[in-house]
């Protein structure tokens, strides 16, 4: 099928395209790499009269050391994540998660900010930046304003986005001493869409215990989620004392809003990943006491 006819905007800067957003009202969509949403207008299953493309705005491009953070501009595509030496050593995990996006193809094309905006359950991005506490940062008519990667992700394919907010970028803290990364899924063939997975950044102190936590689900709920509970049951405990795969269930234990499709069962779901989450705080621990 083809999209149903639109009027196609270019806009120059954020601050044109937020009052695009405004004046257009819920007629409008923003689009940048179009991995997410071309697909959707093609079988449509949304319409839009209008698409604001936000490519050309140079803005929002960019990945850059600002203190302890990382800023990566919303319109920055996964590729330049995945080449960026900075990312790789101050952004680990982001950094490894980005080669499990798709195909390399798709990730020339699709950008961090529409991942994060599209709020997908199953996808990387929004799960890594729930399990290092990233920031969200956003502009509207009102001005600017950040947004925890906690209170970002609502619902299914829904987030904190108010309908004429540009997400603009995103800052990741910086990876410490005594920390460690890792991130597992289990997909049904390479480049698809996790069928459960999870990231994991634990932080060391110098006595080995544990002194921060952060578990990101995705696949496994509407949103991407973090998996509090069992974040908490691990603070301060001897890392030695603790069996990754009692982490791995505690991860999963409240969970009641598994989906279950063709791809498999809740039940299976859970199943596979609390394996998930023990794989994942075990490589990260590794890395974390190897300094």
């Amino acid at each position: 099928m083809k999209p149903a006819p639109f009027e196609y905007h270019a806009p120059d800067s954020a601050a044109d395209a937020v009052s695009l957003l405004a004046e257009l009202g819920d007629g409008a969509k923003v689009i940048a790499g179009g991995q997410s949403l071309v697909p959707v207008l093609a079988m449509r299953l949304a319409v839009f009269g209008h698409l604001i493309d936000v490519r050309r705005i140079a803005g929002l491009r960019g990945i850059e050391q600002r203190g302890d953070t990382v800023w990566i501009g919303a319109g920055t595509t996964e590729a330049e994540i995945e080449r960026s030496g900075l990312v790789g050593r101050q952004v680990p995990l982001l950094s490894r998660a980005t080669p499990l996006i798709g195909h390399f193809q798709i990730r020339n094309r699709g950008t961090i900010g529409g991942s994060l905006a599209h709020a997908d359950a199953a996808a990387e991005y929004p799960a890594v930046a729930l399990a290092l506490d990233a920031t969200v940062e956003a502009l509207s008519p009102r001005g600017p304003r950040t947004i925890p990667a906690a209170e970002f992700f609502t619902g299914i394919w829904t987030t904190a986005l108010a309908p004429d907010e540009l997400l603009t970028g995103v800052s990741f803290p910086v990876a410490t001493e005594g920390q460690g990364f890792a991130i597992e899924e289990f997909a049904r063939r390479s480049g698809d869409f996790a069928v459960a997975g999870a990231c994991v950044a634990v932080g060391l102190d110098p006595d080995g215990r544990v002194s921060t936590s952060g578990i990101g689900l995705f696949g496994l709920g509407p949103t991407a989620l973090r998996a509090a509970a069992a974040e908490a049951a691990v603070l301060g405990s001897c890392v030695d004392d603790i069996d990754p795969a009692d982490v791995g269930a505690a991860a999963l234990a409240d969970l009641d809003s598994v989906p279950s499709d063709l791809h498999g069962t809740a039940s299976y779901r859970k199943k596979l990943g609390a394996a998930m989450v023990a794989r994942a705080w075990e490589n990260a621990v590794k890395e974390a006491a190897s300094g």
